[in-house]
């Protein structure tokens, strides 16, 4: 067994680029689409937001522009709403919480441009990939009861990362900071004398050292293409292939290293081997006035190979200049995975007369199959990345979705909503060291149904009640259901959600309030606090609370922006126990990595070339454990429990134009250099220090 190669150009990528380059004068282009064809989750008219039953926030390219984020974890950290697990700088994996479900799991969908974008849905972990930040244009975050078109997972909502299209001409920028961190991107792109086709490439290259000497290469390629067919259809294309090597593990420092503030690499030898490559089709019929035809086909292929040293049996630490440390041994294993994806889509909307009122209505069809290969390859430190295997299973899942909506308008002011989802989806597991005759293989299925209401009232021209109550489910992946190669009869995790709130904006004013409620009957939690993977039914669990953003423009180029989220209540309802009898998540304790409060500040200014932002970033404390430890407990065989301390950071931010094709920008992260605890896991992940960051933009 040898590692995967992570930085070769996956062999389809020849021939689709040839496709790119030649795609624009091939095609006959009549009339120009706004922007090349793909499933958004909030419309782009200018009253798109407005006919969504539900919370929504987009950070657009401007908000982008002025935080000068290094990860989509970084761009999101200032929705309301949304809290962050932090492990690395560069945010590798994702660890997003939405309305008190903790960061920690995964019960969001995370949508690229349409596209599912978690390595697993159904059949593994969707945390190993994080899209990158440097080729998005815009990021919608969608909540309440419009997200049943969309799923699964959707229990927290969904998350949409809109890449950019090409633009003519060619731009190169550059950005170096502390812990010799460097970075370069390049896009290029073309239109027809027409503009009814277009095509353009963006690519990445990032590398660093890490604070903490936890150093990474990241490299990211992405090419988009597009053409019209006649005046009413458009089609493109989108190849992407990332791969990022990493020096990082789920090992963190001890609570000694962290007092003294030490920055070395707790596990100096693990590596953390991520490449993902996919393609997109996508095409738009505008088949008359009322009605849109999208149809989406989408591949994607990703591995993650995760080798970490094992710790010495009997003495796993060691102490070194008088501070803790992991004393690894010579052994190491290769927790590998290889994850592929297939999906199918089509979205029909129309507008009819039906029931006697005006009526926009919505019916979809998904299919996907998706498989992982999950190997563990043992290895030593004289053959760090090859060796027999201890584990070899193949894990896949074939699911089914349809959904249908219909938005009634009741006259000008009052728009009602219903809407229903079925996923109906099968899991199975083999186990190819095992025989037929040993019994090598499990199955299970399940299917979910899924109602939904929403309403939106124009209740003046500057407030629109909105709000809604919709039924969503997150499922059990394979390596859980079918652990040990049976059917663990782990439920899906289902919710039912409400919420209401209220938008609108006068003046200078903007705001959107919004009061929720999340009452899981079951939500799959770990087994009891020792344990690092098992999991079990957690049973009822209760999540509410209140979200508010508001913004306001001074004048004279300020601004200032604000939001806040208060989850009084996200905790367990009623001691759920283990087949010994054992409390594993006992009543009224609360659910790990789900803070009472996380708040944003942004003050800005803009005049003329010149934009500035001072941003302030608060999260409050939050357990690591369903025991709701306090006191950091350190262990050397499982995950360290206690509470993560509340804590506040600062960033500073500029840009200045000197002509519409020369900028520099910079900034400040973490401002006062506060030293902090992000997570706990294998160790204590700690907060990145202060970081300097400067960089250059050229548009030819």
């Amino acid at each position: 067994m040898t590692p995967r190669d992570s930085a070769r150009l996956p062999a389809p990528a020849p021939l689709v680029l040839a496709v790119l380059a030649a795609l624009p004068w091939a095609m006959p282009a009549h009339s120009a689409p706004k922007q090349l064809p793909r499933i958004d989750v909030v419309a782009e008219a200018s009253d798109g937001i407005r006919t969504i039953p539900g919370a929504v926030s987009v950070v657009d390219r401007e908000a982008l522009d002025a935080l000068q984020p290094l990860s989509t974890e970084a761009a999101l950290r200032g929705v309301a709403g949304v809290s962050i697990k932090p492990e690395e700088e560069t945010a590798v994996v994702v660890n997003i919480g939405i309305r008190g479900l903790s960061a920690a799991d995964y019960k969001s969908l995370v949508l690229e441009d349409g596209v599912p974008v978690a390595p697993g849905l159904f059949v593994g972990n969707g945390r190993y990939y994080n899209p990158r930040i440097q080729r998005m244009d815009s990021i919608e975050v969608l909540k309440g009861a419009a997200a049943l078109r969309y799923g699964p997972s959707t229990i927290g909502g969904v998350i949409n990362y809109k890449t950019r299209d090409p633009k003519q001409g060619v731009s190169v920028s550059a950005r170096v900071g502390s812990h010799d961190y460097r970075e370069a991107t390049l896009e290029a792109g073309l239109r027809s004398e027409t503009g009814g086709a277009v095509a353009g490439l963006f690519y990445t290259e990032a590398r660093g050292d890490g604070f903490q000497g936890k150093g990474f290469e990241m490299r990211d390629f992405m090419a988009k293409a597009g053409a019209a067919f006649g005046d009413n259809q458009w089609a493109s294309i989108k190849f992407s292939h990332h791969a990022n090597d990493a020096n990082i593990s789920y090992r963190g420092v001890f609570l000694d290293a962290y007092r003294a503030r030490a920055r070395f690499n707790p596990a100096p030898d693990d590596f953390f081997l991520t490449g993902r490559t996919a393609v997109d089709l996508n095409h738009e019929w505008q088949v008359n006035d009322g009605m849109r035809l999208n149809t989406l086909l989408y591949w994607n292929q990703m591995h993650r190979d995760y080798w970490r040293y094992n710790t010495v049996a009997g003495t796993p630490t060691r102490v070194v200049n008088g501070l803790t440390v992991w004393n690894y041994a010579d052994t190491l294993n290769g927790n590998n995975r290889a994850f592929d994806r297939t999906g199918f889509e089509q979205r029909l909307t129309f507008e009819h007369g039906g029931f006697g009122t005006s009526n926009e209505a919505e019916i979809g069809l998904r299919l996907m199959r998706e498989s992982m290969d999950d190997q563990t390859v043992a290895a030593t430190r004289a053959l760090p990345r090859t060796g027999p295997l201890s584990r070899d299973v193949v894990d896949t899942a074939d699911s089914l979705a349809v959904f249908a909506q219909n938005r009634f308008m009741l006259g000008e002011a009052l728009a009602i909503t219903p809407g229903l989802r079925v996923e109906r989806y099968t899991q199975k597991r083999v186990d190819r060291r095992r025989s037929d005759a040993q019994g090598n293989r499990a199955e299970t299925s399940n299917t979910e149904v899924l109602p939904g209401v929403g309403f939106t009232y124009d209740a003046s021209p500057v407030a629109q009640w909105f709000g809604g109550v919709y039924r969503a489910f997150s499922p059990a992946l394979n390596g859980d259901s079918l652990s040990g190669l049976r059917d663990q009869q782990l439920d899906a995790e289902r919710s039912t959600n409400m919420e209401i709130g209220v938008r609108g904006a006068s003046g200078a004013w903007r705001y959107e309030v919004t009061a929720f409620r999340m009452d899981f009957a079951n939500q799959i939690v770990p087994a009891n606090s020792n344990t690092d993977f098992q999991v079990t039914n957690g049973g009822e669990t209760l999540h509410q609370g209140l979200e508010a953003a508001m913004g306001y423009d001074l004048g004279h180029g300020f601004s200032v922006d604000a939001n806040t989220t208060w989850v009084p209540d996200a905790y367990f309802n009623g001691d759920r126990r283990n087949a010994t009898g054992a409390i594993t998540t006992p009543d009224g304790n609360r659910v790990t990595y789900t803070p009472e409060w996380v708040a944003n500040l942004t003050l800005g200014y803009r005049q003329g070339p010149l934009q500035a932002a001072f941003v302030v970033h608060h999260t409050g404390e939050q357990f690591t454990d369903t025991a709701n430890t306090v006191a950091i407990v350190e262990r050397t065989s499982g995950f360290f429990t206690g509470q993560v301390d509340a804590y506040t950071l600062l960033d500073l931010t500029a840009s200045y134009e000197f002509s519409e094709a020369f900028r520099v920008f910079g900034a400040v992260k973490n401002l006062t250099d506060r030293h902090y605890i992000a997570s706990l896991r294998q160790g204590i992940y700690v907060g990145p220090s202060r970081a300097v960051e400067f960089g250059v933009r050229y548009q030819f």
